[in-house]
């Protein structure tokens, strides 16, 4: 098989599944944002819910990094929201791959620069993935999840890159196309950890169509336009500098003060509309933009190496002793489609679960009674003198967490099972997710539009959800490594799908799992707004945006 066709059949696999994403991301409600020629100048009020931890660009997953380092760098590739194909960025052409995925050969435009005024330069990219393939300990900097086998860098020529591989990386042509790969400058590459935290924005130096001018740590950043920024993706509109003279964010993570800052006009757009004030919000005029992240749904995942959840009897009793109906319909809005695999129905990968979610109480206390668990006078079961208590995070970034436990958390009391919310910030919830003894039940997404995305989520070498790993770091489910690493390394698309399906069904059968929606990114857009776009798992993307006068 010649190089140019792997490249273009794995590089386009992904359309089926973006004709779902654009019925799911089209705009609902409301009034029609701003329509007509876009309007230069002005400044943009964006409302977030939540501050940025770090702008180390394979740690963007959070989404308040990812919507910063998404406008302040650019990638080698970029994939179209709307059809999910990968286009040309600082690379004048797709790239050219071997048989196996093992190489990667990437030509650069001749005319791009950093904002520092420095080269993006063929030694500079090599740079860049040599840090985001390898990591670095000594600085506490990581290896990106999105890039998977990777060995090094070449230089080929002035212009000229390849990358090379331990094992196929088939998924390396869409990494690069993500905010886990935005290009730095030399002197943001050495910073160490800390250097990429808040209060450091004057450090990073992207390639991208805003710079950053100044921050407030924890309250307000504001973006400026980059003048000579001419080297957009072919697909979009705004070939220039982009319209909007600056982007001020401001963190408002109160609901009641992002939706009444956006309503009184105060803000132009807002992030995470929870459910609960789409109505408002539309009914102010305001239109609600609903985007699908195509990967791993939120839901609960089930740490099966703690003692409480090793019998196999115990998950599948929380599994059908949860009614997700209830949940959604009591919780959740249109924009929220019940979940019917690990994966939403958009990502690439998807292999429907038929009737692996089904409530029955009944089934929930016989699988339970059978387990040896007996239910006490207060209506908590216990076995051998412990009480069936489990604890589950309190998820930040993800719409209405903490109700969803309660909710959820007064259905398994009804068959004996006693759920606790665990309370804290944000730093306090990474701390305690990462430890068996604290967090039984971990709630949790993760968005990537690749295959790849499932084994971010669930592989020990990155978020590890499961906690499949034992002291000395190997897999305690062994298959379920295996199909991950099948996933991330099998050449064609085909084997891929097959590999993702086949977790998929292993997570099913292991009980390990229970999905509850596909999660969206849902934003509140002013009318007075046009060209308010968002990439290819619903981040922002303001190079095309403007506001009316």
């Amino acid at each position: 098989m010649s190089p140019s066709a792997i490249s273009r059949r794995t590089l386009i696999g992904g359309s089926l599944a973006t004709l779902t994403l654009a019925a799911c991301g089209s705009s609902s409600g409301g009034a029609t944002a701003a329509s007509g020629d876009p309007v230069k100048g002005g400044t943009l009020t964006y409302l977030e819910h939540q501050a940025y931890s770090t702008l180390y660009p394979p740690a963007g997953g959070f989404y308040p990094n990812g919507a910063l380092v998404n406008n302040v760098t650019a990638r080698l590739l970029h994939q179209k929201p709307d059809t999910l194909e990968l286009e040309p960025w600082i690379a004048t052409a797709l790239p050219e791959i071997n048989d196996d995925a093992t190489q990667f050969t990437f030509t650069l435009r001749p005319d791009v620069t950093y904002s520092d005024g420095s080269a993006l330069t063929a030694e500079n990219v090599v740079k860049n993935f040599d840090l985001f393939g390898k990591g670095d300990p000594a600085r506490k900097l990581t290896i990106s999840e999105a890039i998977n086998n990777y060995d090094h860098g070449e230089v080929v020529d002035d212009h000229t890159v390849c990358f090379h591989f331990s094992a196929p990386a088939p998924g390396f042509a869409q990494a690069t196309s993500t905010i886990n790969s935005g290009l730095l400058a030399d002197s943001s590459l050495a910073l160490d950890s800390d250097g990429f935290g808040p209060g450091n924005v004057a450090t990073i130096i992207g390639a991208g169509p805003f710079v950053f001018e100044s921050e407030k740590v924890g309250s307000q950043i504001v973006l400026k336009a980059r003048e000579e920024y001419a080297w957009a993706p072919p697909s979009v509109s705004n070939q220039g500098r982009p319209y909007l003279d600056t982007v001020e964010i401001v963190i408002a993570g109160e609901d009641s003060v992002r939706i009444g800052s956006l309503v009184s006009g105060q803000g132009n757009i807002a992030r995470q509309i929870e459910p609960q004030n789409e109505k408002q919000v539309e009914g102010a005029g305001i239109s609600l933009l609903s985007a699908q992240t195509n990967g791993v749904n939120n839901g609960f995942f089930f740490r099966f190496r703690h003692p409480l959840l090793e019998d196999i009897r115990v998950r599948q009793a929380l599994i059908a002793g949860i009614d997700r109906d209830e949940v959604l319909s009591s919780l959740y809005s249109k924009h929220y489609p019940e979940a019917t695999s690990s994966l939403s129905k958009t990502a690439l990968g998807y292999a429907g679960q038929t009737d692996a979610y089904v409530y029955d109480a009944d089934r929930a206390a016989s699988l339970l009674e059978a387990a040896g668990w007996v239910a006490g006078s207060d209506g908590i079961r216990a076995k051998d003198g412990t009480r069936l208590h489990l604890v589950v995070n309190e998820a930040l970034p993800q719409p209405r967490s903490r109700d969803l436990v309660t909710l959820v958390a007064q259905q398994l009391k009804k068959i004996g099972v006693e759920l606790e919310l665990f309370q804290g910030d944000q730093a306090a919830q990474d701390t305690a997710s990462n430890d068996l003894d604290t967090i039984q039940v971990r709630h949790s997404m993760v968005g990537r539009a690749d295959y790849d995305v499932i084994k971010s989520q669930f592989s020990i070498k990155n978020r590890n959800v499961l906690l499949n790993a034992d002291d000395a770091g190997n897999p305690v489910d062994a298959q379920l490594e295996d199909l991950l690493v099948q996933v991330a390394s099998e050449p064609e698309a085909e084997a891929r799908a097959a590999a993702s399906a086949a977790v998929q069904k292993h997570l099913t059968d292991n009980a390990y799992v229970l999905p509850f929606f596909e999660e969206p990114q849902v934003y509140g857009v002013r009318k007075e707004v046009g060209g308010f776009a968002v990439e290819s798992i619903g981040r922002p993307d303001f190079s095309g945006t403007w506001v009316a006068s």
